[in-house]
């Protein structure tokens, strides 16, 4: 997109009237620089598994007040149509409307359809929905901020799907894969659809982009605690700059956007470094996955193996892995199909995050 500059300088026109002579100004104003805005998570202990959630409270014009899972590893807003609009629209194998598009409830609902695909070859959840647009609020208690316009995936039917057999596939209850992706890259359902909070318009002087502040483990119980101003969009200079985040350029490409994925090495259990590409992931809860194509002995890491991972821009992290803490597997891509080595939730608990959209970067940070 190109820049449009006003000219260098503007023309004054004076005007002469008999004797009066009248100049001319340009007012001048001062930008006002804006102030980023926070919001709250919720954290649970859902049976043992660690999630965060954030609080949509309006899609459209309909009042829904639903918890989605708050995940850096995937893009885009992924919600349920059962509540969002009438039950009677909505069949197992679609939405009933003909033409190009319908407008529900101030949601415009395309003909598109598309598919989200969540985990591996062995345990897959598979979502079908439709590329929708509406306006979305994020609930912050009392208050809470609108973004407009929002590209997201409205999807009619949800399965599991266990070692990639659809024969047997097992439909799930409803609004049980609600997601909200905050990762820059495209959806898996559509390149028209990305990151919510990559729509949000954070004011002057800030840059488009969220942060992440260290989760709380105390306050992943069973009742759960909603953490106030724990979520910060809109990114100051300080923030990119100066603040203790190390940054990581996000590679592109034209069918998946911008990649979260960050290379560097990992070892474990007292084994040489190999390579890796890394995916901080609040939507894994709580088990790390390596990914190990050389590995001979697969399955959970021994009690008190030291993990340690390095970025090739030098953020490094190291833990011990135990029985009921920082729970770590090893996986080869072979079997899994997936390349990636994923860090969970308990990272966060360590270390902060950081996206910025406009300059597509990730920003690491221990804490």
């Amino acid at each position: 997109m190109k820049n449009k500059y006003l000219p260098k300088y503007l023309p004054l026109m004076c005007v002469l009237l008999i004797t009066a002579v009248v100049s001319c100004k340009k007012d001048k104003t001062t930008p006002v620089n804006a102030t980023p805005t926070s919001l709250g998570l919720f954290e649970l202990d859902s049976a043992g598994y660690y999630r965060v959630f954030i609080p949509l409270s309006k899609i459209g014009t309909q009042t829904i007040n639903d918890d989605l899972v708050f995940d850096t590893g995937s893009a885009g807003l992924s919600i349920d149509a059962s509540g969002t609009i009438p039950d009677s629209l909505i069949s197992k194998t679609g939405f009933k409307f003909t033409g190009d598009s319908v407008v529900i409830n101030g949601i415009t609902i395309t003909s598109q359809t598309g598919e989200m695909d969540y985990g591996d070859n062995t345990d897959m959840t598979v979502v079908k929905g439709n590329i929708a647009y509406a306006s979305i609020t994020i609930n912050n208690n009392a208050s809470g901020i609108t973004i407009k316009r929002v590209p997201f995936f409205l999807y009619y039917a949800a399965f599991d799907v266990q070692n990639g057999n659809t024969a047997n596939e097992t439909q799930l209850e409803s609004h049980s894969v609600d997601i909200f992706g905050v990762s820059p890259e495209y959806s898996y359902a559509s390149n028209l659809i990305q990151s919510p909070l990559s729509y949000y318009k954070p004011g002057t002087g800030l840059t488009n982009g969220f942060k992440l502040a260290k989760l709380i483990k105390a306050d992943f119980t069973s009742g759960g605690v909603y953490e106030q101003s724990i979520l910060t969009l809109g990114l100051t200079q300080s923030d990119l700059t100066s603040n203790g985040f190390i940054m990581h350029t996000c590679s592109y490409t034209s069918t998946d956007g911008y990649s979260p994925d960050i290379p560097g090495t990992i070892s474990y259990s007292g084994n040489a470094a190999i390579s890796a590409n890394f995916l901080f992931d609040t939507g894994t809860p709580q088990i790390t996955i390596i990914e190990d194509k050389t590995a001979n002995s697969l399955g959970q890491l021994p009690n008190n193996s030291v993990v340690t991972l390095k970025t090739n821009e030098g953020f490094t992290y190291t833990y011990t892995a135990t029985s009921t803490n920082n729970i770590t597997t090893v996986q080869n891509p072979r079997i899994s199909g997936d390349t990636r080595s994923i860090l969970s939730l308990e990272f966060f608990i360590d270390n902060e995050y950081l996206t910025n959209y406009a300059g597509h970067q990730i920003g690491l940070k221990n804490n």
